[in-house]
């Protein structure tokens, strides 16, 4: 069985058809870059644009970068605010045709890496991290989703994690990979603070760099990268928009 992935993120929306059962892409994806300003409008052209570029018909699952409480988009810290509030279900649903769901990008991500990838099996509590345009985090207790934790706007020296800690976050401030891991380990040591997670899975764009800064980010906690590393999205929308 193949379904439609969709990941809106703060830079690109990208997408593919992947296959249920093994986990992963049954194609090339698309990436269209994300439209500046990110309003509801522009967006929805651009997620039609990637089904019509697939020619889709069946099941369709969409990411967004922020809280989704029954397909309605609650926060949009990396989008327009225009999207605070919006019937996102509906909206993908009337511009496309096809049946929709709508959930958080990270929490996407996490059911991924939880199903086939790096937190497979893995009982006790797991934090899934997605470090890109900001961060993401998807909170597993023995396998069951606590959707919409948002971890990335918890405070750290006064300001939201993500923006001294994700992966824009170390290109806008030129930071070598020695100095971006000592920030992702401070944060680290805060989530680990709050949860006492068995496994911190680290996901995102970064993920395919894991080697240039995890060996240097010391926690208690095991932390690997994501299996899927940037695809986790992608897989984990298909598996959510599977279950319709």
């Amino acid at each position: 069985m193949e379904v439609l992935g969709i990941d809106i993120g703060g830079s690109g929306i990208k997408g593919a058809p992947v296959d249920i059962a093994k986990g992963e892409l049954a194609g090339e994806r698309l990436r269209i870059p994300t439209p500046v300003p990110a309003k509801p409008k522009e967006v929805t052209e651009v997620v039609a644009r990637i089904a019509e570029h697939f020619g889709w018909k069946g099941q369709v699952g969409i990411t967004f970068p922020g809280v989704v409480v029954d397909g309605v988009t609650r926060t949009a810290a990396n989008v327009d605010h225009e999207w605070i509030g919006v019937d996102a279900r509906s909206l993908f649903a009337t511009a496309m045709g096809l049946p929709v769901v709508v959930l958080n990008d990270a929490d996407a991500a996490g059911m991924a890496e939880v199903t086939v990838g790096s937190a497979r099996n893995q009982a006790g509590v797991v934090l899934m991290l997605t470090f890109g345009t900001g961060i993401g985090s998807a909170l597993f207790v023995d396998g069951h989703l606590v959707p919409n934790t948002e971890l990335g706007h918890l405070e750290i020296r006064g300001k939201d994690a993500e923006r001294r800690a994700s992966d824009h976050a170390r290109e806008e401030g030129e930071m070598s990979w020695e100095k971006w891991a000592g920030r992702v380990e401070e944060y680290l040591r805060h989530v680990e603070a709050l949860f006492s997670p068995s496994l911190i899975v680290i996901g995102g764009g970064v993920s395919k760099k894991a080697d240039r800064f995890l060996p240097l980010v010391k926690v208690r906690t095991r932390v690997i990268p994501a299996t899927l590393q940037n695809e986790a999205g992608i897989v984990g929308a298909a598996m959510a928009a599977a279950a319709l």
